[in-house]
């Protein structure tokens, strides 16, 4: 297995650290429910997509639980 014949320094290692740092997502505020959302998905919150009813809202939606069968 391979070992370094030298020590790094810890310029060289931050340097190489610099690309590891999360990124934030970005998002934007629906229109029809003022939740925010990711770009390219449906809000869960009013099932709306680009402007187009996509899906029921979670408001539509009964919850289901499985004592309920």
């Amino acid at each position: 297995m391979a070992h370094p014949k030298r020590r790094h320094s810890t310029t060289r290692r931050d340097k190489r650290r610099t690309h590891d740092a999360l990124k934030s997502k970005p998002y934007y505020i629906d229109v029809e429910s003022g939740a925010a959302t990711l770009y390219h998905r449906v809000c869960l919150e009013s099932g709306y997509y680009r402007g187009r009813k996509m899906m029921e809202s979670n408001e539509d939606r009964r919850p289901t639980y499985i004592d309920e069968e």
